[in-house]
Parts: C-alpha cells; sequence; structure tokens
C-alpha cells in the first residue's frame, strides 16, 4: 500500500516538475502583454507599432523553429535532456530580454526564448504521455495545458502588480520579465531529479534502465507488461514506413495534411493571440488607463483556467467538430459585438467595460471549446506512419500564423484602429467555420485505423464520382 503511494506521489512530481515548461510557455507568451506599454516609452526601447509587433511576434517566430526541430532533438538525446536544456535556454534568455539595452537585443534573445517555448510545446506533452499510465493519460497530458493559462494568468496578475505599485519607475516591464527566471530554476532543479521517458530508453537499446523507471511509477506486473508492450510498439514502428514529402502526390495523404495544417491555422485566425499578446493595449485602445487596464486583463487570464477546466470535462461528452463549430461560432459572434460598440460607442466612458466583458466572453468560448479540442484533432487524425510529418507541419503553421497575427496587429491597431480591426477576424472567423463545416470530419469515436480508411474511402468516391460527371468512367 505504501509502495502504491510512493509510485503515485513520484508521478505526480513528474507531472509538476515537467509543466512548469508548459507554465513558463504561458508566461513567457502573456507577459509581453503588460510590459509593452511600458517597455514602448521614448526613455526605454521607444517601439512604434511595427516595433511592438516585431518584440511580441520574434518569440512565435522563433517558437514555430522551436516545435518544428524539438522532437527530433527529443528523440536523439532524450526527452529529460532537452527539457533540462530547455530549462538553461529559458533561464539565460529571460535575463536577455531583462536587460536587453535596446530593440536589436530585445529581439534576438525573444527569439532564443521562442526557441524555449516551441521546444517545450513538443517535447513537455511528449514526455508526459510516455510517463502515464493508459488510463490516466488524458488527464495528465491535459495538464500542461492547464499549466499553459495558469503561467499566463500569472503574468497578467504580475503585470498589474508591478505595473501599479511601480509604475513611477521606467523600468517597470524589466521586473515583469525577470521573474520567469524563477519557474526556469525549478524546472532545471526538478528535472535533475526525475527519470528519463521508458519509451525513449527502450528505442535506444536501454531495456534494463526502462524497467527500473516502471518499476518506480508502476506496480511490478504492470511494469513488466507495459515494458513487453513498448518493445512490441517499439519493434513494429521501427518496420514501419514514415510519410516523407514524397507522399503528397497520394491524394488522401494531401487531404489529411490539407485538415491538419488548415485546423491549425483556424485556431489562430480566431484572434485569440492578439487579445493574449495585446489585451491590455485594446483595452488602452478602449478607453482604460494603462494601470487599469492591467487589472481588467487579469479577468482573461482567470477565465481562461475556469473555461480549460471546463473543456477538458466537455471533451468527453461532445464530439470534436460541434465543439469547434459553437466555439467559432461563439469567438466570431463576440468579435463582431465588439467591433459594432467599438464604432457606436467610441468615446464612450461605457465602452471600456463593455470591450472587457466581451473579451471575457470570447475567451470563454475560446478555451473552452476552440483550445483543447484542437490539439487533440491534431494527435487523432494523422495514422501512425504520417503522425510526425503531419502533427511538425501542423505545428509550424499554427506558430507561423500565430507570429504573422503577432507581428500585424499592432500596426493594424494603430493605423485602421479597434473597429476595423476586428471585423478583418470576423471574416476569418467565418472563414474558419466554413473550413470547418465543410473538411473536418468528426475523429471522437474513431480508431486511427478507421479514419485512414475513411480518408482512402472519401479519396476514391470523390474520384470515381468525378469521372461519372466527366464522362470519363470506364
Amino acid at each position: 500500500m505504501n509502495k502504491q503511494v510512493n509510485q503515485k506521489s513520484f508521478l505526480s512530481t513528474i507531472v509538476l516538475v515537467s509543466t512548469f515548461g508548459g507554465l513558463l510557455f504561458g508566461y513567457d507568451t502573456g507577459v509581453i502583454n503588460g510590459a509593452l506599454p511600458f517597455m514602448s516609452e521614448p526613455d526605454q526601447l521607444n517601439l512604434n507599432s511595427f516595433a511592438q509587433g516585431l518584440v511580441a511576434s520574434s518569440l512565435l517566430f522563433g517558437a514555430a523553429i522551436g516545435a518544428l526541430f524539438g522532437g527530433r532533438l527529443s528523440d536523439y538525446s532524450g526527452r529529460r535532456k532537452n527539457i533540462l536544456f530547455l530549462a538553461v535556454l529559458f533561464f539565460i534568455s529571460t535575463l536577455g530580454c531583462t536587460l536587453a539595452p535596446n530593440m536589436g537585443f530585445m529581439v534576438t534573445f525573444r527569439f532564443l526564448l521562442g526557441l524555449a517555448v516551441g521546444g517545450a510545446s513538443v517535447i513537455v506533452p511528449t514526455y508526459l504521455a510516455e510517463m502515464s499510465p493508459v488510463e490516466r493519460r488524458g488527464r495528465m497530458v491535459s495538464q500542461n495545458e492547464l499549466m499553459i493559462v495558469t503561467g499566463q494568468l500569472l503574468a497578467f496578475i504580475f503585470n498589474a502588480i508591478i505595473g501599479n505599485t511601480m509604475s513611477d519607475s521606467s523600468h517597470a516591464w524589466r521586473y515583469m520579465l525577470v521573474i520567469a527566471a524563477l519557474p526556469a530554476v525549478f524546472l532545471f532543479l526538478g528535472m535533475l531529479k526525475v527519470p528519463e521517458s521508458p519509451r525513449w530508453l527502450v528505442s535506444k537499446g536501454r531495456k534494463v534502465e526502462a524497467l527500473r523507471v516502471l518499476q518506480k511509477i508502476r506496480d511490478k506486473n504492470q511494469a513488466n507488461v507495459e515494458l513487453n508492450e513498448i518493445e512490441n510498439a517499439f519493434t513494429e514502428e521501427s518496420t514501419m514506413k514514415k510519410a516523407t514529402f514524397k507522399d503528397l502526390s497520394i491524394p488522401w495523404v494531401r487531404r489529411i495534411l490539407f485538415i491538419g495544417i488548415g485546423i491549425a491555422i483556424v485556431q489562430q485566425i480566431t484572434g485569440i493571440n492578439a487579445i493574449m499578446y495585446y489585451g491590455t493595449e485594446i483595452l488602452k485602445d478602449a478607453g482604460f488607463a494603462t494601470e487599469v487596464a492591467l487589472i481588467g486583463n487579469i479577468a482573461n487570464g482567470a477565465i481562461s483556467v475556469i473555461a480549460v477546466f471546463f473543456g477538458i470535462w466537455l471533451l468527453g461528452k461532445v464530439g470534436r467538430r460541434p465543439m469547434l463549430l459553437i466555439g467559432l461560432s461563439g469567438t466570431t459572434t463576440t468579435l463582431l459585438l465588439i467591433a459594432i460598440f467599438s464604432l457606436t460607442l467610441k468615446g464612450s466612458a461605457t465602452l471600456p467595460f463593455v470591450v472587457l466583458a466581451l473579451t471575457v466572453v470570447f475567451l470563454a468560448f475560446m478555451q473552452g471549446f476552440i483550445g483543447p479540442v484542437t490539439w487533440l484533432i491534431l494527435a487523432e487524425i494523422f495514422p501512425s506512419r504520417l503522425r510526425g510529418l503531419g502533427m511538425g507541419l501542423s505545428v509550424f503553421f499554427l506558430w507561423i500564423t500565430n507570429s504573422i497575427i503577432g507581428l500585424v496587429f499592432p500596426v493594424l491597431l494603430a493605423t485602421i484602429g479597434l473597429s476595423t480591426t476586428f471585423f478583418i477576424f470576423v471574416v476569418l472567423g467565418v472563414g474558419g467555420i466554413m473550413f470547418v463545416k465543410k473538411y473536418m470530419p468528426e475523429t471522437k469515436g474513431r480508431t486511427l485505423e478507421e479514419l485512414e480508411h475513411y480518408f482512402r474511402t472519401y479519396d476514391d468516391d470523390t474520384r470515381a464520382e468525378k469521372e461519372v460527371t466527366e464522362g470519363t468512367a470506364l
């Protein structure tokens, strides 16, 4: 009994320690929200709207590259060792951003920070999935998503505290940024005490070490059974021909990649990260003072955490397609209302409160419906041999779209205003709804093999229908 308690306790420690990578992901993407107004001051980095976009998006371009290569590096040198490296990179790049004397230094270290964020977005969920028992895998992996939004909430809280207590200090933004160094230290020290993934150890022929790890987090019989399952799965995968870019000549492969990349882009064109990165600027543009906007932004972080809990619960009860359609309809409608009220209530004292309330509603739809289901769809939709290529390309496009929006949003806000900018997102949201309705199949309750059969059959049926229509059928 005591041994089982110790095993569960050790597994909980592994989850807590590794998800500090998710916490850093959230904090480093959220902290810029409150830091930008202060670092943009003439006596600081003196950033115009384009420079603000460049500072925010440089992390995201780095994250795209980090996500693209992070998985391959962890396959080569191990999940644990790579997370340790990411902790060091988080720490060094955080200090670099904190001490940056000009925009060039800031962009350089934000890019390096992005490499760490992108790597963490791929490696931490992989490590969690490989350490967790089958019956707890979904819950354990989803805790990383929870830590991401918790990191963003903490960023908004510290931004508000520092921004209001140190508003007279021109270096307030440096204190906001440097806080992220602390969880980076915790991540590094914690990862020194947790083991390597048993699956990775098996892939390197280190079966004795893998069994020793499994015995620390499973009972003896389960550890032996799971080791055999890992060995069998690895043997099967090693004989499996992985998909390459040459396979894009196959119609059903192209179709499934098209859907995966499309879903990744749809998540970003909702405008979620425009609000997460520039929420303070949006509230300032609506009429709040900087200090009040920083406090109001805490509501955005709080609703994100609550909505993720709801979304995780909802995943077991509702299909993926309905969740996406409900979420996209909600976010698009909310953005439309923000655009309309920003136009009709311009200059009114009530406008900032209306905008704040609507951004909270927007985030409830986003984090409760779209956020949790996006990553699950990407994990479910690709057959085993296509997963490496498909996930890599989809996540790459997700980060690239994120970075483009991060770059252009402050420019749009400064040149065409809040209302017109959100009307653009409304149009993109309608496009996202049409994409999901036309192309997205339901993946809930279907095995990977069933989904592959669906795409193959769909392609054959479509081709046959086209031949009949064109009169070319035999």
